[in-house]
């Protein structure tokens, strides 16, 4: 294996320059799972989408689905969530059908502006599945309105109509919002400042660009020209973590990827992640997840997962 970033040999499939070319800059992609199926095959391989989320909607038949470190065999309908550059792969049985929407990470974003931030924060940044026969019966009294933003949202994009772009946003924003409602986690909504959500997008990807460095959190805060406690009161706001937690949950879940979907040792891992000694490695690993690398690699790595 060569000391590249994973990035570099997980694909990462534009939707829009591999599979759709009309729709090559497109903030927003939709096409039925059979479609998207027969194209790509049932058996999807380890691929990510940098900067778009896919949601895929599974009307019936069987899916199992391996996001990031997590994997779920779900029976239709159902409903999972891959955030924007995550690595996922599945396997769809041949009699199932749905819909599978793709959509740029700043239509989140927005949402986040206009006062979604504590109802989308986990969900959207680790993923989710949802199986309607599983949600309490008040929740289950939502699904059919997911079900018809879906059919809307495919009679939209099939149809050349007058505001077309309006309403395709219109009804994926309402989606989403469909969506956080079915979140174990009731909360209110808050309202996150523009200048705050800005910085903090800066943060993220300063992090997404040097986590392998380790750089201290005074580095961070000099880039981004303000004080360690305003950066401190930033994110709390945004995502409810310190600066240092994001930080360390980024390289822990780097960590987790490597272990999941390559057969590097921890030593390798720990080098290519720019610790100097393994054994401390080792126990920031288990300090942070409450396991050795070993038996999480052990649970998650499935043999019998193809990805070939």
């Amino acid at each position: 294996m060569s000391d590249h970033s994973h990035t570099e040999w997980i694909p990462n499939i534009i939707l829009g320059q591999d599979y759709d070319r009309r729709y090559l800059d497109a903030p927003i992609h939709y096409d039925v799972l059979e479609n998207l199926a027969a194209f790509y095959g049932r058996d999807m391989p380890v691929h990510r989408h940098a900067q778009y989320l896919q949601i895929h909607y599974i009307d019936r038949g069987e899916i199992r689905f391996h996001i990031d470190d997590r994997i779920y065999h779900a029976r239709g309908p159902a409903l999972l969530l891959t955030p924007a550059s995550v690595p996922h792969s599945f396997l769809t049985e041949g009699a199932a059908c749905g819909h599978v929407l793709t959509i740029h990470q700043s239509i989140v974003w927005q949402l986040l502006k206009d006062g979604l931030q504590q109802e989308m924060d986990t969900e959207f940044n680790h993923g989710l599945c949802i199986v309607r026969d599983e949600l309490d019966p008040e929740q289950r009294l939502q699904w059919p309105l997911i079900t018809q933003t879906f059919r809307n949202l495919k009679v939209e994009w099939y149809r050349e109509r007058s505001a077309k772009r309006l309403t395709l946003h219109t009804l994926v924003r309402l989606l989403l919002i469909q969506i956080s409602r079915l979140s174990p986690k009731e909360a209110e909504s808050t309202t996150v400042n523009n200048d705050d959500l800005r910085v903090f997008h800066r943060f993220t990807d300063l992090v997404e660009e040097h986590f392998r460095d380790h750089m201290h959190l005074p580095d961070y805060t000099h880039r981004l020209g303000i004080s360690e406690s305003r950066l401190h009161q930033i994110c709390q706001r945004v995502s409810n973590r310190s600066p240092k937690k994001l930080i360390h949950d980024r390289i822990v879940q780097e960590t987790k990827r490597l272990l999941v979907f390559t057969d590097l040792s921890s030593s390798d891992i720990c080098y290519q992640l720019g610790f100097t000694d393994p054994a401390y490695f080792s126990r920031f690993f288990k300090r942070h997840t409450g396991m050795t690398a070993q038996r999480f690699r052990n649970e998650h790595k499935h043999d019998n997962w193809t990805t070939n």
